[in-house]
């Protein structure tokens, strides 16, 4: 019988590329993962690894294993899942994964109504963007996902990962206090000549952002550049910049900065994705109700 320890780490390499990625994800040294991939191959008696350069790449035949291994452990998880059906109550621990727009709005709220309803939930919280986060949810690094989505901009998709709507907020352009603005801005096309900060390259609401200046005949003078979207605040409400930024930064909080409608009322969408195994688990269907009853709540007020 082959061992499925043995077996997840090959397929973390498959996935990570490196034996120090696989050794960081698994908390274990670099060694102990060498030891467990040539167990392995003497166990199953045919070569697994070759070496590419300073890299490994991994033979047909360990293909197969990790075809094999995938299927095992969403089966497992399915196993886990039913599992907790079972018991009819959400317990364990929760990891999500949340952007930083939607940690600000929503968060305080989720965690208060998972507390009070479901005191044996243990939820673990890490910051990511969401393009990132959702690979990192299909390895498994993550159990649910809160991601967006930019108008024209499709999430990448994933096997496995199911896709829910949590709430949409409208995105607009975000200009300084009229008692900060050095010149009257009221559309797009008069913040041509304005300093801009936007959120790094590579990030779609960079890319949605360039666009939608381009759109309007000009290239956007982006003098700042950070993914703290409350650093962009306080550059617009300083008067230092402008930006296009969604209604769920302001939330809860009161601002003398100048929200311009775009043109099309540009609408962001946000939604939780989980892995089809998982999706019946009570504590994901816990997470997932209390983020739908908070967004909803925000959304009304």
């Amino acid at each position: 019988m082959l061992d499925v320890r043995r077996l997840r780490v090959l397929r973390e390499l498959k996935l990570r590329g490196t034996l120090a990625e696989v050794a960081l994800a698994l908390n274990q040294s670099p060694s102990a993962i060498s030891q467990q991939l040539a167990q392995l191959e003497r166990e199953v008696g045919v070569e697994l690894l070759r070496k590419t350069g300073r890299r490994v790449a991994l033979t047909p035949q360990a293909e197969i294993l990790v075809d094999h291994t995938t299927a095992v452990l969403e089966r497992l998880e399915l196993a886990e899942s039913e599992l907790g059906v079972s018991l009819g109550s959400a317990t364990g621990t929760v990891r999500l994964a949340v952007f930083q727009s939607a940690a600000l709005a929503l968060l305080p709220g989720v965690l208060t109504l998972l507390a009070e309803e479901h005191p044996a939930l243990r939820v673990e919280v890490t910051q990511r963007e969401p393009e990132t986060a959702l690979y990192e949810t299909w390895i498994r690094d993550f159990d649910l996902v809160v991601a967006e989505q930019y108008p024209g901009h499709a999430a990448p998709h994933h096997p496995e990962l199911d896709r829910i709507p949590l709430t949409t907020d409208a995105i607009r352009l975000a200009v300084p206090p009229r008692s900060r603005s050095r010149t009257r801005i009221a559309t797009i096309e008069q913040a041509a000549s304005s300093p801009w900060v936007m959120e790094p390259r590579g990030a779609a609401s960079r890319h949605w952002a360039e666009q939608t200046c381009r759109s309007a005949g000009f290239e956007p003078d982006v003098r700042f550049e950070t993914a703290d979207l409350q650093a962009h605040m306080r550059l617009v409400e300083s008067g230092n910049a402008v930006a296009l930024m969604p209604d769920l930064v302001w939330t809860g909080r009161k601002t003398g900065a100048q929200l311009i409608d775009l043109p099309g009322l540009p609408r962001r969408t946000i939604f939780t994705a989980a892995r089809s195994a998982s999706v019946r688990n009570p504590s994901i269907l816990a997470c997932r109700d209390a983020l739908q009853r908070t967004a909803a709540q925000v959304a009304a007020g």
